[in-house]
């Protein structure tokens, strides 16, 4: 280690220097902080300061807010001292953080209190992970969820979506007044328990019936005689797809769109 680093790593806290387990944290491939009860940082190894120590400023004195985003500072501030002064140890959060990398990246900060022999707060131990690019991938499929469940319930036709078992996902706005009902009283039920079947009729020689195995395997289209939650017995065409996982073609489900016949 560069014997200028090692001087500002230890400066605050020279019994920490001669202590063989923060030698063993100074070797670290992740940044570790320790942080005062005035929110100064007091102890920092070396992945730290390789990571957040900027234009030859050391991290030792400095606050920790100050790597922060500005919208993040307040209530990061008010949270620290709140579990300085309940003595509640602090749970795992994402902040952005200003790193070397010259932009701002997303760390998981893993807290524990740091407590004095009395087992009074004097402070927080921080184990800091960047995770940027997992975080940026999981608010991407949030969003792709999100786009896509707003795409099917804008669609005009009505939508049902099982998954490999059979127990229905999802129905759609359209689905609904088909059906006359609500979504959150058809899914988790059974297929064939939500939409029975009173009579069906295709084209397809090999698709006589309908059934959620059959539907699985490849896509039907036939007319069916179906009743809706209020009884009524509605003739409807019934178009099913298996729905398959992008990356693995797995068969995840079913899809099927349902179609009034007047």
């Amino acid at each position: 280690m560069n014997d200028d680093l090692q001087t500002a790593i230890f400066s605050q806290s020279p019994d920490a220097a001669q202590d063989e387990s923060f030698v063993a944290i100074d070797e670290l491939p992740v940044p570790y902080v320790e942080v005062n009860l005035q929110g100064e940082i007091s102890v920092a190894n070396r992945a730290a300061h390789e990571r957040f120590a900027t234009n030859g400023e050391p991290l030792i004195g400095r606050f920790a807010w100050q790597l922060m985003a500005n919208d993040e500072k307040d209530i990061s501030f008010a949270r620290y001292f709140s579990a300085i002064q309940t003595g509640q140890a602090p749970p795992a959060v994402c902040r952005p953080l200003f790193d070397r990398s010259g932009e701002f990246r997303t760390y998981q900060l893993n807290l524990s209190l740091i407590r004095d022999g009395e087992g009074n707060p004097g402070g927080v131990r921080i184990v800091l992970l960047d995770v940027t690019e997992t975080h940026n991938a999981l608010d991407a499929a949030i969003r792709s969820a999100t786009w896509t469940e707003s795409v099917i319930d804008s669609a005009p036709e009505a939508i049902l979506v099982t998954d490999t078992v059979g127990f229905i996902c999802s129905l759609n706005p359209a689905g609904e007044k088909l059906l006359n009902c609500k979504a959150d009283t058809m899914t988790g039920k059974l297929v064939e328990e939500g939409l029975p079947l009173l009579t069906y009729s295709s084209s397809d020689s090999d698709a006589e019936q309908l059934s959620h195995l059959i539907a699985l395997e490849r896509p039907t289209r036939g007319v069916a005689t179906i009743r809706d939650a209020a009884g009524r017995a509605l003739q409807i065409e019934i178009g099913t797809s298996p729905m398959t996982e992008k990356d693995t073609g797995s068969t995840v489900g079913v899809v099927a769109v349902l179609r009034k016949i007047s």
